[in-house]
Order: C-alpha cells, then structure tokens, then sequence
C-alpha cells in the first residue's frame, strides 16, 4: 500500500493542476484583449463623485471647481437660451463645420500624399522636409502668420485646423505602405498584377489599419487646435465660448465648453472605431 500511495498522490496532483485549454486572446493571445466597458462605466463614476464630493464639502471654491449640478444647470440655461446672442446648436455646428471640414480635406489631400510618399522615393524626398519641419510647431506659432496672409475670416481658421490634421494623416499613411509584406507584393506580381492592382490589393488593405489610426489621431489635433482657431475674432463657436467665458471668470461655461467639444471628439472616435472592426476585422489577429 505503502508503494502505490505515492503513485495515488501523484495522479490526483495532475488531475487538480490540469487546466481546461486557453481560449485564444485570453492569456497567450493578442496584448490587451478583453472587454473594459464595466471599468470604463465605473472609472467615469469615481470620477464624478470625487468631483461632486469635493465640491459639496467645499475643498475647493465654486469659482475654480463648480459643482457637476451647477454644469447642468448652466448647460440648461444656455440651452434655452442661446450665449451671446447665439443659440448654443449654432456654437456648435459652427465648430462641428470647421473641424470636420478642415479634417475631410486634410483626408483628401494628405491620403494620396502619404501613399504616394510610401511608394516614390522622390515624392518622399520632396515632400517629407517641409511636412516634419512645421509638424512639431504648435498651431499658436503659425497663428499669426494665418491672420497676415489669410485674413480674420473662415479660411485663416480652417486653415490652422487642417495644417494640424494634415501632418498625422500624412505620416500614418506613409508609414502604412511599409506594412504590406514584400512576400505579398512578389507574390502579386508573378501571377500578372499590375502596380495599380498591387496597390489596390496588396498595399491599401495592408495600409488601412494605419490610415484609420492616423485619422483618429488627427481629427484629436483638430479639436485640440479649435480653441486657437476661434481666437481669430470669432462670435461664434465652442472655442469661442470658452475663450469669451474665461475673461468673464464664468467658470460652468468653460467647463460646460470642454465637456462638449469632449463629447462631439469622443462621439467621432467611436465611430472610426465601428467603421475600423468593419473595414479591418483582422487588426490585432494576424
């Protein structure tokens, strides 16, 4: 008996320490997956409360940290009635047109710019200096020279929006060409494609994670830049709003301003989300 206990012991040991096969993603699969909607949900909780608590013991001044009810009761009012004449859904198509305006021409020209710069080594050479010399400059140093040569009108502020756009669209879309595996593109070619096909099927479906990324990246630059866009004798817009409100010290404004240009940024994000698990369902699987 004495032989065998060992053997016994042995066996239940393995049977207990024996696990069941791991699901794909879960531990050995792609970094980071897994639903985060209840983490998310609770993180923006916290943060409320901490917020509405602080401000109900009065640690900190109504003039520096309104209450979260004071916000509502401000975004009500402005609702209703309009700020400065305007009414707040006209701030906010003002801003919403600019942006997204600047954001689908920067998409327009910086797309086949950066394609282009991924595949020619010339069109790279020409274009890459002057796109990193002005990328790392802040929108608030080129302002001025925005108003000097284009005005006080809409063109210098959506100009200063897409200059900040253009340079991320551009670089993400060069940098994704050099995600096409030459292993594909040789092997296109030796079954007859041409270089247009090549780059419609090999490189573009390579390349799209990047672009998408890139796009999202740079429609963030754009809200940030909004602010200083509507610097420009602007009377309307969400820029404006909280630019107008923080010379009056109307602190629920400014932060009733970000909250929606924060709102409208992440309502978009969202959205280049869906359409990225549409267009590349394989991202992060390969």
């Amino acid at each position: 008996m004495t032989e065998h206990s060992p053997q016994k012991a042995d066996g239940l040991f393995a049977r207990l320490a024996r696990a069941r096969p791991t699901k794909p993603g879960e531990i050995y699969g792609v970094p980071g997956h897994g639903n985060t909607l209840w983490l998310s949900v609770g993180s923006i909780a916290v943060f409320f409360f901490v917020w509405w608590l602080v401000t109900y013991m009065g640690w900190v001044k109504p003039l520096f940290v309104p209450s979260p009810a004071a916000i509502v009761s401000k975004f009500v009012a402005i609702w209703n009635d309009g700020y400065t004449g305007t009414p707040f859904l006209e701030h906010v198509w003002i801003s919403t047109v600019r942006v997204f305006g600047a954001f689908l021409l920067a998409c327009v020209i910086g797309l086949p710019l950066g394609l282009a710069m991924g595949m020619s080594p010339m069109m790279r050479g020409i274009f890459d200096p002057p796109i990193e010399f002005y990328r790392p400059i802040p929108p608030l140093a080129y302002l001025p020279l925005m108003i000097i040569w284009f005005g006080i009108g809409e063109t210098s502020k959506v100009l200063l929006i897409f200059l900040s756009v253009f340079a991320p669209v551009v670089l993400g879309a060069r940098s994704g060409v050099k995600s096409a595996a030459i292993e594909q593109i040789h092997a296109a070619y030796s079954f007859g494609a041409t270089r247009w096909q090549v780059m419609r099927h090999v490189i573009m479906p390579s390349a799209m994670p990047e672009i998408l990324t890139a796009m999202r990246i740079g429609i963030g630059f754009g809200w940030t830049t909004l602010v200083a866009a509507e610097m420009v004798a602007a009377t309307k817009g969400l820029g404006y709003m909280v630019l107008s409100a923080s010379q009056f010290l109307q602190t629920p404004v400014v932060i009733m301003g970000i909250f929606v240009i924060a709102i409208i940024a992440f309502a978009f994000d969202l959205f280049m989300r869906f359409v990225e698990r549409r267009l590349v369902p394989w991202k992060g699987r390969m």
